[in-house]
């Protein structure tokens, strides 16, 4: 065991890859042989140094983030009848909030007058403010003026059953989009909806710093992976510089040349 060297990891580390395992499970099988060396030095007192260093792993592949395409929002929005989820689902897609800020949204935190949603300690703790389009506007105006009476401050409730009148969980969000994926044949999720938002802005030329805030990144590169699945701006974008490229072209052929 103390033959095993950082070098001969390397050279496991490409048999496993020959072998066609993706990077997630190879680095599973790291973690075992680092913690069977920290065993070894901790337990059964080896003086043996670990050959497999902390933070030693290969980089997983992000993927991209999935958004719903205009008649994928719309068949979704038009299988949602109850007004509680209409609302809730408006909020993630037209507000970006995520599905925990949705399930803690409480009734202080809505400034209706002035359409928008003071969001408290968001993912990091951070607080920032979103603002709500005229159609959420309406479905959550909808949904309050049909909203239980009850004493909690949330906004969100459950309609039926022994928990009626007790605020929605995340879990019970998330039941409801399932429920809804399996209705219309959709692959979504919550964050597909916070993802629709996010490209869509882009899309209409919204600034990357204007969706960092109001989705809460705390940093650019997080929003900026949006512009990769963002085609149709790009399309705007290569064509409307292009255009100019090509015009400025045409002038400089045309411009009489003096005679030598």
């Amino acid at each position: 065991m103390q033959d095993v060297t950082p070098k001969k990891i390397l050279a496991y580390i490409d048999s496993l890859l020959a072998k066609g395992l993706v990077p997630k499970t190879i680095n599973c099988r790291l973690d075992s042989v680092r913690g069977f060396y920290a065993y070894l030095a901790l337990e059964e007192g080896l003086p043996i140094a670990n050959p497999i260093k902390k933070g030693f792993a290969l980089r997983l592949a992000r993927p991209l983030p999935r958004y719903l395409k205009d008649e994928e929002v719309t068949r979704l929005l038009e299988a949602i009848r109850d007004v509680r989820d209409r609302a809730i689902f408006m909020l993630m897609l037209r507000c970006g909030l995520r599905v925990e800020e949705v399930a803690h949204l409480r009734l202080q935190d809505l400034d209706l007058a002035q359409k928008r949603i003071l969001v408290y300690h968001g993912k990091g703790g951070k607080d920032r403010i979103v603002y709500i389009s005229h159609d959420a506007y309406r479905s959550l105006l909808g949904y309050l003026n049909r909203r239980p009476s009850s004493k909690a401050r949330e906004v969100f409730l459950v309609g039926k059953g022994l928990c009626r009148g007790m605020p929605i969980s995340v879990r019970g969000i998330q039941k409801r989009i399932e429920y809804y994926a399996r209705k219309t044949g959709l692959k979504i999720s919550c964050h597909h909806l916070r993802h629709t938002m996010a490209t869509q802005l882009l899309n209409a030329d919204a600034d990357l710093v204007t969706i960092q805030d109001l989705l809460g990144h705390t940093r650019i590169k997080t929003t900026q992976r949006y512009a990769r699945v963002s085609n149709l701006k790009v399309q705007r974008d290569y064509y409307k510089a292009m255009e100019l490229i090509v015009q400025k072209s045409t002038e400089e052929d045309i411009e009489p040349r003096s005679i030598q």
